[in-house]
């Protein structure tokens, strides 16, 4: 991979952190909401909800975190 490529990646992957840094705001506030409901609406739908898009989030920045690692591996093995 050429310089210019692989600074062209590296500034992708800037971008892409930070994004994921933004998206994991996202899911810790959705955390504090639904950890902050009264306990009388913890078997709620609400809750649930909040529960399923906490957990979506959290996969989706795992998913994130593979990408960065697996296109740093990419731009390293040369």
């Amino acid at each position: 991979m050429n310089k210019a490529r692989r600074a062209a990646i590296e500034d992708l992957l800037d971008q892409i952190s930070t994004l994921r840094d933004e998206l994991e705001v996202y899911k810790d506030e959705e955390e504090e909401y639904r950890d902050n409901m009264p306990e009388n609406m913890q078997s709620s739908a609400k809750f649930e909800k909040a529960d399923e898009t906490a957990n979506s989030l959290q996969e989706a920045l795992d998913s994130i975190d593979e990408v960065i690692e697996n296109v740093r591996s990419a731009i390293e093995e040369e």
